[in-house]
Formats: structure tokens, sequence, C-alpha cells
């Protein structure tokens, strides 16, 4: 899907566009004049106002509707959320509105899902809150025409394919949409002169580390091609902020489970995409009955179970470090966080979570290793706790698997019609 070939803003309704058709007519008379006694007169002058009728008729009705989203105001914070019709960048988005930004989504809707966006319109109808372009970052006229046509405050740039066992299998995909996508991105905030970025990151850049936690010092390397084009990204971002006043915050993050607490969003990937998803995703497939079991690949790490151990983080909690960095954002300064809960667990231990939660004896079958995946990444949140004053609040996995499941029983199809299972 390339160029901007749709804008859906959240305003302007039939009825309105009716009114203005009538009020285009209504101080108009097309008489003839009684004061030409000769008829040639009358119909001279009769047949240049049905002229002029006829060409005002055919004009398109004009409107004294301004785009908001097109000029900076005071005391309105316009964010471009990139990737925002995705499972992290909609929650995000959410947030956003909640806390009375002003919202501009852009994807191209590969990953991402439009119910969500209908869901965020719905909920937030005022013509100057939220708006979604349809576009690709990958089209750099697409990305340039969008940041000539709207006021941008701040970027929160989220937009990117995000599976490790596909970046083996696709590793091109990856470098392209990741890292020249985010450089695209860049050189337009460049043009436009906006100054602040938050960019959404991963735990994958720092590969297999020698030692846990994971501190934002410890070495970047990464062993898969997602985790390579997410660092490349992040060395454009970081080279670029030396020679601008730009304000950046880098947000490395881990494991993401949990949605929306109040059941309007949740997690719903493109069903060819399932096999390389989220474990917690294939837990409620299974649990549903969509797919037969859970596949879990790798026994023989050096973990207590020989599982792999994860940091599972909220998404409530990782969108909530997002808009605490916004609020801290400063010109010429970068801060660089890890967001997570600073405590392991093993996927053996998250597997009976699910089944609590679901309630469901899901059929689990243990198989090798998947290529590119580490042993064990958690994190240490010290300094995000310290300099941005973020600390995990929703760190019970059980719970956190619960709300996810309330959404995902009721949505069997993603965001299609909702549809209540019994269990």
């Amino acid at each position: 899907m390339k160029g901007l070939s749709q804008m859906l803003p959240t305003s302007r309704s039939r009825s309105q566009l009716r009114s203005n058709r009538s009020g285009s007519f209504s101080e108009m008379e097309c008489s003839e004049s009684r004061r030409k006694p000769h008829f040639l007169g009358k119909v001279f002058i009769a047949a240049i106002l049905t002229t002029f009728c006829v060409v005002i008729v055919k004009q398109p009705p004009s409107f004294s509707y301004s785009n908001v989203f097109a000029h900076h105001e005071l005391g309105v914070t316009h964010v471009l959320v990139t990737g925002g019709a995705g499972y992290i960048g909609s929650h995000a988005a959410l947030r956003l509105l909640k806390d009375s930004y002003r919202v501009t989504i852009v994807d191209n809707l590969s990953r991402g899902n439009m119910g969500a966006i209908k869901a965020l319109q719905e909920q937030f109808a005022e013509p100057s809150r939220l708006q979604f372009i349809f576009a690709d970052l990958g089209n750099a006229k697409a990305v340039r025409k969008i940041f000539s046509e709207n006021a941008f405050d701040a970027v929160m740039h989220f937009a990117a394919v995000a599976y490790v066992g596909e970046s083996m299998l696709e590793p091109l995909r990856y470098y392209r949409n990741i890292t020249a996508n985010t450089l695209i991105l860049l050189e337009a905030m460049a043009t436009h002169d906006v100054k602040t970025l938050i960019y959404s990151s991963t735990c994958a850049t720092y590969g297999q580390p020698e030692k846990m936690p994971i501190t934002e010092e410890t070495p970047q390397v990464p062993i898969n091609p997602y985790g390579k084009a997410k660092k490349m990204a992040e060395d454009i971002i970081l080279d670029f902020s030396k020679k601008s006043n730009m304000g950046v915050t880098i947000l490395r993050y881990f494991n993401v489970i949990g949605s929306d607490p109040d059941g309007m969003l949740g997690e719903s990937p493109k069903p060819e995409l399932r096999e390389h998803g989220r474990i917690s995703g294939a837990c409620f497939d299974a649990a549903l009955g969509i797919i037969p079991g859970l596949k879990v690949k790798g026994t023989d790490y050096e973990t207590s179970d020989g599982t792999c151990v994860r940091d599972y983080i909220d998404v409530t909690d990782l969108v909530d470090a997002h808009v605490k960095a916004l609020d801290k954002a400063e010109p010429n300064k970068v801060g660089i966080y890890n967001v997570g809960t600073g405590k392991g667990r093993t996927v053996k231990e998250f597997v009976e979570a699910c089944k609590k939660a679901t309630g469901v004896e899901i059929q689990v079958e243990y198989l090798n290793r998947r290529p590119g995946d580490y042993a064990e990444v958690y994190s240490d949140p010290s300094r995000i706790q310290r300099e941005l004053n973020w600390t995990a609040q929703n760190t019970d996995l059980l719970k956190s698997l619960q709300v996810s499941w309330n959404w995902q029983k009721y949505h069997r199809h993603g965001y299609g019609s909702p549809l209540a299972i019994a269990f």
C-alpha cells in the first residue's frame, strides 16, 4: 500500500453537508425584472440570471471548518503516532487522547487494525481530537506531504515489523521497514522542525547479555535482524541528535502483554502472523480452539526449568512510560531507558498463568529452540524510575492475562463483531 491514499478524520456529518448546500441558495432570487417593458430584454435578463443560478448550483459546498491539525495551538500538544493502529500504538493513542492530547495516527494497516482506529474514533468523535491517515512510512513523498499539511509538536514512532522469527526469514524486509523508514521519518521531522521524538525500541538490541539484569549500559550485541535493525535506527537517531536540538527518548522495552482494562482495545494480529506472534496470543488462540495447542520452542536453556526467561510488561504501564517521557522531553536532551518490571519469568510459568486466566487446560507441545532466541532477558528499570518517576504498576502476571482474556474471548475474530464464548 503506497502513498497517501486516504484520510479519515472524525468530522463533518452528512447533515452538515446538506445544511451548507441549502445555505448556498437562501439569499438568491431568480426572477424576471418588471421594470423592462420589452420582451427581448426580459428574455435576456432571465437567461443571464438562469445561467448564474446554474453556475452557483454546480459549485461544491463551502465550509467554514478549518483544519485544526494544520496549525499549532497554544496549550494543545499535537502528537503523531506512527503505527497507531497496532497493538501498542493504539493503546498509546488511547492514553494520549484521554490525557487531552491531539493525535494523528499514520498507519498502512499491514500489521495494524482498522477496528482499533474505529474504536478510538467512536470514543473521541470531536473534530479536533483525532485523525487517521492511511500511509506507508516507506513512501518518502507521502511522509513529506503529511508533515507539510500538519503541525506536529512531537512524534511517537511505533510503526515497525516486530517478530524475531520472521526477521530471521525476511531480514531485508526488517532493515527496510525499521531502519530505512526511521530515516525517512527523521528527515521529515528535521525539515519541518519537529523537536520531540519518543522512539519505540526493544531489549532485542542487547542480544544475549553475559549477566542479568540488563541495564542501559549493557553492551548492545543483537543476534537477530529485528534487534540489529532497531539498533541501527537507534544509532541514526543518536547521531542526528548530536547535530540538532531535538529532544529524544529511546525506550527499550521487554515482552508486552495485557490490554485496555476498559475493554476498548486488545491484541489482534493478522491470522497469517499468528505463528510469529507473542506467546500470550498463542495461549489465547489455544484456549479458544483456534489452534489445537501451544508450541513452546526450547526446553534446554540454562534456566530454572529449561525454558526461556522473559520480563513481561503490561501494555498500560508501557504507554504510561511513553507519556512520562513525552512530558519530560527537552530540547538537546537524550534519554535512553529500559522499560520492564525487573523480574524475569519462565515460559512455563507464563503458560501456567495463562491456563489459570482462561480456565482452559491448554495442550502444550515442546519443540526445539527457535533460531535467534536468547535464554534469559530481564531488565533493571532503576534509571527510568529515578529520572522519569516511572514504575510498573501492573506486575501481577495472572491479572494482566485475565484482562487480556476478557477482551479475547469476546473478540474471537479480532475487531470484528463481538462474540461471546461460553466456557
